[in-house]
């Protein structure tokens, strides 16, 4: 009767961690859309709605706390909790990046986009469509996309890198364009950020189900290339 508890306690635990994720997701593109059509309204909103992602991983930290204290678990049981303190946190962080896409837009003000954006947008799309697989793959358990998929970072990474030197092309053409180009880049950043956190989780699906915790890919920031 306890084991049955404890495995239901789970999840639901992890049917919460999809809804979390599910807003960061939401977030992460509704940011993305209200900077390229400069809608300071819409990003106000966002703002204020990352309290309710913040809140959401506070719930779900202290049911766990719940969870250790009344089931005692032992062993693989206590990596997957483990496992879901670390996604919630990594979840709290991705809805950071998308707020921080918000206060890019605002700060911003009212003047125009340096360029219209193609490629920041697709680093969100891809980002959050890795982000879904990730979390699937998380609460099922599944070892082969789980290993698999943090490859596919690269092809953010290569978006990061092309926005990069198209903005500094600009920079070089107009000097007194740097600021607005300074702009799209943290936002650009963010988003390679978010892919980044994606393998993380990745890692702790790994770790659940072999017990063993291994690094898949190497981050722009570990590199020194890359800036927080």
């Amino acid at each position: 009767m306890v084991r049955k508890t404890f495995e239901n306690e789970i999840q639901q635990l992890k049917d919460e961690i999809l809804l979390l994720g599910s807003m960061v997701e939401q977030a992460t593109l509704d940011a993305v859309e209200a900077l390229k059509k400069r809608d300071l309204a819409w990003s106000e909103r966002l703002i204020i709605e990352d309290k309710k992602i913040n809140q959401k991983r506070f719930d779900l930290e202290n049911r766990v706390m719940v969870l250790i204290a009344t089931q005692q678990p032992m062993a693989r049981d206590l990596r997957v909790i483990a496992s879901i303190l670390e996604v919630i946190s990594e979840l709290e962080r991705m809805g950071d990046y998308a707020k921080g896409i918000a206060v890019i837009n605002l700060r911003m003000g009212e003047q125009p986009l340096l360029k219209p954006l193609v490629d920041i947008p697709r680093m969100a799309i891809k980002g959050v469509d890795m982000l879904h697989r990730a979390l699937t793959s998380f609460v099922t358990e599944d070892l082969e996309v789980a290993r698999a998929l943090p490859k596919e970072d690269d092809e953010v990474d290569e978006l990061y890198t092309q926005v990069y030197r198209e903005l500094v092309t600009y920079i070089m053409a107009d000097p007194s364009s740097i600021e607005r180009a300074n702009y799209l880049l943290w936002a650009a950043h963010n988003l390679e950020r978010l892919a980044d956190r994606v393998t993380n989780i990745c890692e702790r699906t790994v770790f659940v189900v072999t017990g063993e915790y291994k690094e898949t890919r190497t981050s722009f920031d570990e590199m020194g290339e890359g800036r927080e």
